[in-house]
């Protein structure tokens, strides 16, 4: 690894991947060696660009940060990944780990945790944010079946209820009650809402 970090972006909103590029670049041993907002461009990106670390967004359209990192890994290669989230829950940290990530921090940090972030996985260290570390270590396992989980995935992609029973070939009652279980275990008054908390402790 040169003196000079190489790094890769990948985050859907422009903004914010504009922001981190900036932020970053002010530093004298970072060069941003490019960037994508999808998470099914990020292994092409970074075999081209061979990058010493790779800071991907967890949620992305195409893959999520965490498919990508084990996209990554599963393609051999072996640059440094951390990841960021706008969901304050803990419960993606163990996968995230288990797919290659070196380090897991939500976007409400600060620049300089960002930069000390990017320069701890670059070291071989690992840099994870020590609020979701501590709810990690307190929460539980998922209440979730199986089955339930993959009726929640297809409410989030927006899937209504009849094709949800003829994919999984269920009846349309079947359906109701897993989902209904399911709010009743995540006390969410909605699909949505049940999706939404599910995803937040990443059961989904």
């Amino acid at each position: 690894m040169s003196s000079v970090l190489r790094v890769f972006i990948a985050e859907d909103i422009d903004l914010v991947a504009e922001a981190f590029e900036v932020l970053l670049s002010i530093e004298p041993d970072i060069e941003v060696v490019g960037r994508v907002n999808r998470g099914d461009l990020v292994v092409e990106a970074v075999l081209r660009l061979r990058p010493d670390v790779a800071v991907l967004d967890v949620d992305m359209p195409g893959l999520t940060g965490i498919e990508a990192s084990a996209s990554l890994r599963a393609a051999g290669v072996d640059c440094k990944i951390l990841l960021l989230t706008a969901l304050p829950g803990s419960g993606h940290i163990p996968r995230a780990l288990a797919a290659g990530a070196n380090g897991y921090l939500v976007k409400s940090t600060t620049g300089a945790r960002l930069i000390e972030a990017v320069h701890t996985v670059a070291a071989g260290g690992t840099a994870i944010d020590p609020q979701l570390a501590a709810d990690a270590l307190r929460s539980g396992a998922s209440p979730l079946t199986e089955r339930e989980v993959e009726l929640l995935k297809l409410v989030g992609q927006g899937f209504a209820t009849e094709i949800i029973a003829e994919r999984m070939f269920l009846t349309k009652g079947t359906v109701r009650n897993y989902l209904s279980n399911a709010m009743t275990k995540l006390g969410a008054a909605t699909r949505a809402e049940a999706v939404a908390r599910a995803r937040e402790r990443g059961w989904l």
